[in-house]
């Protein structure tokens, strides 16, 4: 059984990663000084770069919208994985085996290696079918997509390709770059022959395939569609259950859509692999598909993650064909709604068209007006329903009612259950039933579905739709927007923080000073850090943050541990201040001009701490008489000259 992850090893896989290569695979990074880096932020729509990398610190930070943090919080917000998710794969990217509390367990490492093994060989397949469907012997493969609407482009955003008639030419492509048979039989590509023992051939052959990837975008199975009649097998084959391919837990176009259903909090989930594609091309980024089995439980759990399902918003729209298999399909999906906390939809053309004969047909506008005509689901599984019944009757009335009174019941927008409970008596009809009788009907099955027996197992869907959250208890900062200091959306369990005056001079200095404490701890003297320690930072938040930096301790070399630990110190609100502090550019051309503007930085802030002290004293000196304690007076006198004298030194340095 996986257990948490130790706080060792998360740390040294932080410390290990750099950061700045991760964040490369997403973001174009162009330098901005010493040791920081700039692009356009990936976490939000802009047209001049603000998100900004220092690896030394490990950090990452947006002046546009306040997300930042560490390598692993980066990964997590856009994979969307969960963090022992995310930490393992940033393990096995550097190769580190992590250890586990409580006799816990995770991969090996000899897992990880096989697993990296096979997913080099689906990467090489991929590349493979993709260069194949160039070639003269593609030319059917290439009028198949061609007579749906997918140009050359299309084929290569979604990354399809063709299968070569042969028997073994992906075979012998992947044992020539050096897979052993044993590790081919693991990957789902080949079968055995059962006329000659231990003889493996394509499984794929000549067909159309889409490379299947998982939400972090590696390809983990294929899609296959046949192009020719003397194909025996079946119109789609896919790749059967392996370690890395689970149907039940994958969807077609994850990796393209993911970013689009967080940032819109929608889902679109088609039928097929060229739905998925025309979806896309026509604008509507959030379209998935699942791989030859229902949208299921799993599938929930990745839908609920992206879009963030805590009841705030969000939608999930199925399409779905309109014949009677796609109503069944419909009906399926309505069984787990109640996983979602999100509305579902259900989207339906009225000549049955899918969305790619819809986009072939009658273009883009079309594919748009599709989802956005969805209506409820639960209304359509109501309407379906109604075919059970004989309406003409008072008895099918009845019967309908007692039937679809439940599914109203559970509608969670209460306005919404209202307008649907009168919808209800219009679409039975007024004749036997009445809108007051359609009301109680809907009213007597909410009272049971509130009951104390049905609240047990509201909740214990409830628990199970929240299986796969993303996050590890206690190790992963919350997100803010706040930039710069916390905002008043602030949780009532948090402090409040008011935002310091960007205009004034001291709020700017001690700005400055956590920054270089922060980003440069080792440049700092004994003295500095004398001054630092002791001095009374006036803005609530800078004193929040000093407060942090001092209970973290000396800084030594491991500047990423160090900084996560001053993030960990502060209120979750506060969080992403961290990270702006500690990846602003410091305005210093090369290593000798940080020397100097570091000092003159902490020189500043012993100046002000020294004046700070004389103003003390100096108020001590005004209030009291000499003559009633002469000793005192003089050496409030002795102390004035001597932190005079400290002031002008530290001018002369």
């Amino acid at each position: 059984m996986a257990g948490l992850i130790k706080r060792e090893d998360i740390d040294e896989v932080r410390q290990r990663t750099d950061i700045k290569e991760v964040v490369e695979a997403y973001v174009t990074l162009k330098s901005a000084g010493i040791g920081s880096w700039k692009g356009l932020c990936p976490f939000h729509d802009e047209r001049s770069p603000s998100f900004h990398v220092r690896p030394q610190m490990g950090s990452y930070h947006c002046f546009g919208c306040g997300e930042g943090g560490d390598v692993i919080s980066f990964v997590q917000k856009l994979d969307h994985t969960s963090f022992s998710e995310t930490v393992e794969k940033l393990a096995a990217r550097i190769g580190f085996e992590l250890h586990y509390e409580d006799g816990g367990t995770g991969p090996r490492r000899e897992d990880v290696g096989r697993r990296q093994r096979l997913l080099d060989a689906h990467k090489i397949a991929t590349e493979f079918y993709r260069d194949q469907l160039l070639t003269q012997g593609a030319a059917t493969a290439r009028q198949f997509l061609q007579e749906r609407g997918f140009d050359r482009a299309a084929a290569e955003q979604f990354g399809v390709g063709y299968a070569p008639q042969g028997w073994d030419t992906l075979l012998n492509h992947l044992t020539g770059r050096g897979f052993t048979l044993d590790e081919l039989k693991l990957t789902g590509m080949f079968s055995a022959s059962s006329s000659n023992a231990g003889r493996f051939y394509d499984r794929f052959r000549g067909r159309l395939i889409w490379p299947i990837r998982d939400i972090t975008g590696d390809t983990v199975g294929f899609g296959a569609r046949k192009l020719y009649e003397d194909d025996q097998g079946p119109k789609y084959l896919n790749t059967p259950e392996t370690s890395l391919y689970k149907k039940s837990q994958v969807l077609y176009g994850i990796d393209l859509a993911k970013r689009e259903i967080a940032k819109n909090r929608q889902l679109v989930v088609v039928e097929g692999y060229t739905d998925v594609m025309a979806c896309h091309l026509a604008g509507v980024g959030t379209a998935v598909a699942t791989c030859g089995t229902a949208f299921g439980t799993d599938h929930i759990k990745i839908a609920r993650r992206l879009l963030s399902d805590d009841g705030t918003g969000g939608e999930v729209i199925f399409t779905f064909d309109g014949d009677a298999a796609g109503q069944k399909a419909a009906l399926r999906a309505f069984e787990e709604d109640q996983r979602f906390n999100s509305q579902t939809y259900v989207a339906v053309e009225a000549s049955g068209a899918d969305p790619c004969d819809l986009r072939q047909t009658r273009g883009d506008d079309a594919v748009r007006a599709l989802i956005a005509d969805r209506r409820p689901l639960f209304e359509f599984a109501i309407k379906a329903s109604f075919a059970n019944f004989d309406l003409s009757s008072g008895e099918g009335q009845v019967k309908a009612l007692r039937h679809a009174a439940p599914i109203v019941a559970q509608i969670r927008d209460v306005s919404l259950r209202s307008t649907y409970t009168r919808e209800l008596s219009r679409w039975l009809g007024m004749q036997y039933v009445g809108e007051d009788q359609v009301a109680r009907a809907v009213a007597a099955a909410a009272r049971r579905d509130n009951s104390p027996a049905s609240a047990g197992v509201s909740a214990r869907q409830g628990q199970q739709g929240q299986q796969g959250s993303p996050g590890q208890q206690g190790s992963v900062p919350s997100g803010s927007p706040a930039a710069g200091a916390a905002s008043s959306g602030a949780s009532p369990d948090e402090p409040y923080f008011e935002r310091p005056d960007p205009r004034d001079p001291i709020a700017r200095m001690e700005r400055e000073v956590l920054e270089v404490a922060l980003q440069q701890p080792t440049l700092l003297t004994a003295t500095q850090w004398e001054s630092f320690s002791t001095f009374r930072f006036t803005v609530p938040v800078y004193e929040a943050l000093h407060t942090a930096v001092l209970a973290a301790g000396a800084a030594g070399t491991e500047l990423p541990r160090w900084v996560e630990s001053v993030r960990e110190g502060v209120p979750d609100v506060l969080r992403p201040l961290v990270s702006e502090l500690a990846v602003r550019p410091l305005p210093a051309k090369d290593a000798d001009a940080m020397v100097a503007y570091c000092r003159d930085i902490l020189n500043r802030l012993t100046e002000l701490r020294i004046t700070q002290q004389k103003a003390d004293k100096l108020g001590q000196l005004q209030r009291m008489d000499p003559a009633s304690d002469p000793a005192l007076y003089n050496q409030l006198q002795r102390d004035l000259m001597e932190l005079e004298m400290q002031r002008r030194q530290l001018r002369e340095d």
